[in-house]
């Protein structure tokens, strides 16, 4: 987050009811399959459970999978509600297994918290995959024990190079630790084969010919070329890419009950997809940070 966040007013977010009316849109006009809810912190907003619930009526659409990214500090007593909702699984960023790392790369967290929430997750039938990002000077040494962790606890495991969308202006070159690099510690633990690369974000190795670790090269090996994603933000901006520097607004469009305009709109942004990363952000920072993205 960045140190200042600008918060928005209550009456600029939509509301459930509205962001459902653009869910079932995307499913049934565009063929959308699967939604990720995430944020921010997506378990900060009341009611969150409902709004799985909601979601559930889109499935006969076409809507396969409804998934939730967190940082795990609100999950232990979320997730069972959550898994009765209908949520299919759980993606938990976890940048370091050290409870000092841990503090220190969150601002005051507990890692306690989060290992608690996971198994509280997997035990309310929740699959679970796990994320984090290794920036240089802070948790690289912590590559190695997370990957044994992951591995010992059988939880997906992806790392994710750090990406220039922190929201401070703390991001910079040479704080990324290249997918090699990540490759190059794993190696020293663990024998490793590379898999067929399909169109997910991630690169996936085989570790010791049982565990698959996957790896997110945005800076070093960017996929924008395969990139099959778009993301709406909670006051009604639709991204077609992470490192778009503005977004295209539905919220004016769907509260006027213009659904045409909106499917317009949408047309717009995706079939004029920027080029991403590989065209912006070789050139600097974006300008939109992950806190209101989200991963």
């Amino acid at each position: 987050m960045p140190e200042c966040p600008v918060w928005r007013s209550r009456t600029d977010l939509l509301r459930f009811e509205e962001l459902h009316a653009l869910v079932a849109r995307f499913v049934g006009k565009f063929g959308i399959e699967q939604v990720r809810l995430t944020g921010g912190e997506p378990l900060v907003r009341k009611g969150v459970a409902r709004f799985v619930e909601m979601l559930q009526s889109v499935r006969p659409a076409g809507l396969k999978r409804v998934s939730l990214s967190t940082n795990g500090a609100m999950l232990a007593r979320a997730a069972a509600p959550l898994a009765a909702a209908g949520l299919d699984d759980v993606n938990v960023s976890l940048d370091a297994l050290s409870p000092e790392m841990f503090s220190q790369m969150t601002g005051g967290g507990r890692v306690h918290e989060v290992l608690r929430g996971i198994e509280s997750a997997r035990r309310a039938g929740l699959r679970v995959k796990i994320n984090a990002v290794i920036i240089r000077g802070l948790n690289q040494e912590q590559v190695v024990p997370l990957t044994e962790w992951a591995a010992a606890e059988d939880l997906p495991l992806r790392f994710i190079e750090f990406m220039p969308l922190d929201g401070r202006g703390f991001w910079s070159e040479d704080k990324v630790v290249a997918e090699k690099e990540i490759l190059a510690s794993v190696s020293e633990r663990f024998d490793v084969s590379a898999l067929p690369r399909t169109s997910d974000p991630a690169s996936y190795y085989l570790l010791d010919s049982r565990f698959r670790l996957g790896i997110i090269a945005t800076v070093s090996n960017p996929f924008c070329a395969s990139c099959d994603r778009v993301r709406l933000t909670a006051d009604g901006r639709l991204f077609s890419c992470l490192f778009a520097p503005a977004g295209i607004d539905l919220r004016k469009a769907l509260r006027a009950g213009r659904f045409d305009a909106v499917d317009s709109l949408v047309r717009d942004a995706t079939w004029n997809k920027p080029r991403g990363f590989i065209e912006r952000c070789n050139r600097g920072r974006a300008e939109v940070s992950m806190n209101v993205l989200g991963g």
